[in-house]
């Protein structure tokens, strides 16, 4: 089947489908940040210990991870105007859901649930963006769908703050419903219809073993240290997902049309930009949840002003998006990204010095820094990734960037709970000074594993990328 808009052509679609995915990714982006800022009162309201709640946030992460695989097929199959509406759909549902949820078990299985439906949601929408522009445009798309979508994270944990502090941390879900329906809306409008150019099968084999595998993996990841498991059983659960991950491996190999085409890696500029990205979403991916414990928990705030002071990277984040473009035209991404790399773990470190006593402009300063490494990071690899790629590659290629992006911050979270849990031995949660040094040192940890990981951007040549920056504003 054809790769054409059902109904219009693409100069009509340029200038509505940014606004189409980015409402989507500000529902998801806000939905996300709002439940980091929302642990401590969701741990007490549930009777559950804080770092329990990771599970929460995990098990989003990880359905996405399990479930984006199967995106790329069915917007091939189907259509991405309707795989992306019923999405949407999937997604509103599951956050009502949520809202509703009378304790961790039903909570998580929402979460699950919603997963599903992010999972078809913005690979899609980024397979859409790929298709429409031509690479010396992509930067500049992508980023224009970022910018309304950072309004997400920037009002999220200001939005849950509030809440948690006046009503009940279950109204923090419901308010994407209207977001929802927006949506829903901007789809049947605006949203391009693409097929893919050849019916491929599903491999079935390929999603269980590769889901099975992720899955036990990242849930291994997220009990250790709980002693819920003794030490023989984890350590064969985990040779046992190392196991499936590896005969995905070896099946991929031996099909035509394997859940995720590994012969992609062999595109030097996509292998180092999804690799590279991994390992630095491995330091990054935790941030989010660990720093409202730092200052609900460790520092004492209340909800709202945890909320306030993760409003400074989201800003920051949205004024990069503006220059991102100029800074990789004039430096180039190998040197945009060892550096920026390295910079990112030092500021990642520098929230190892933020105490009681510390100045509230100088904990602002530390994440409008941190914001604006992030995004200029995030824009780089994102756009890196697609400038060597065909365009009858670019399904395969946005789903397998999507979904090791999904595991790498679903991985980096579980990183970042084992470590603090690890400082924390011995100590109850509730024990403030504990926590706090527990979370110091996490920081440290976090940081210098995130400088080691510019050592794989290395490998890239000075030129790489021009295809993608030369179209740059």
């Amino acid at each position: 089947m054809p790769q054409t808009p059902a109904t219009s052509g693409d100069a009509a679609i340029k200038p509505y489908l940014p606004w189409v995915v980015a409402v989507a990714l500000f529902m998801e982006q806000l939905d996300s940040t709002v439940v980091n800022t929302a642990v401590p009162a969701m741990a007490a309201s549930l009777q559950v210990a804080p770092l329990s709640l990771k599970a929460v946030v995990t098990s989003y992460m990880l359905s996405l991870a399990v479930a984006i695989p199967v995106s790329g097929w069915m917007a091939d199959r189907f259509g991405t105007r309707r795989v992306f509406s019923i999405a949407i759909a999937l997604f509103t549902l599951a956050s009502m859901l949520c809202g509703l949820a009378l304790n961790l078990p039903m909570l998580v299985a929402a979460r699950i649930l919603q997963g599903l439906g992010a999972a078809m949601m913005m690979p899609v929408g980024r397979l859409t963006i790929i298709r429409t522009f031509p690479k010396a445009e992509l930067l500049t798309a992508m980023n224009f769908v970022i910018i309304p979508a950072l309004i997400g994270p920037l009002l999220g944990p200001t939005i849950g703050g509030i809440i948690v502090h006046w009503t009940s941390w279950r109204v923090i879900f419901f308010i994407n419903i209207p977001v929802g329906l927006a949506a829903q809306y901007l789809i049947h409008r605006h949203m391009p219809d693409y097929y893919g150019a050849t019916a491929r099968p599903l491999d079935v084999i390929g999603l269980v073993l590769f889901g099975t595998g992720a899955a036990l993996l990242s849930w291994l990841l997220e009990i250790f240290g709980e002693h819920a498991l003794d030490p023989t059983s984890t350590a064969v659960l985990f040779v046992l997902s190392l196991v499936l991950l590896g005969a995905y491996v070896w099946h991929a190999r031996q099909i035509e049309f394997p859940l995720l085409q590994l012969r992609l890696f062999r595109v030097r500029t996509f292998r180092i930009s999804i690799i590279g990205g991994f390992i630095t979403r491995l330091g990054l991916g935790s941030l989010p949840f660990l720093l409202p414990l730092l200052y609900q928990l460790g520092l004492g705030m209340p909800a709202w002003q945890s909320g306030v002071l993760m409003m400074p990277a989201a800003a920051a984040a949205m004024g990069m998006k503006l220059i991102a473009g100029r800074v990789l035209r004039r430096f180039g991404y190998r040197q945009v990204l060892i550096i920026n790399t390295i910079l990112i773990g030092t500021t990642i470190c520098l929230f190892s010095l933020v105490s009681a006593n510390t100045p509230i402009a100088l904990i602002v300063l530390i994440g409008l820094i941190q914001g604006f490494f992030n995004s200029l990071q995030f824009a780089s690899m994102n756009s890196m990734a697609y400038a060597d790629i065909t365009d009858a590659d670019s399904s395969m290629a946005s789903t397998m960037a999507s979904t090791l992006q999904q595991m790498s911050m679903s991985f980096g979270l579980a990183c970042g709970s084992l470590v603090t849990g690890w400082y924390l031995s011995g100590f109850a949660e509730s024990h403030q000074a504990a926590v706090t040094n527990a979370l110091y040192h996490t920081f440290l940890t976090l940081g210098a594993m995130t400088v080691l990981s510019s050592v794989t951007f290395w490998h890239l040549r000075p030129d790489d990328g021009e295809s993608v920056s030369k179209g740059m504003a």
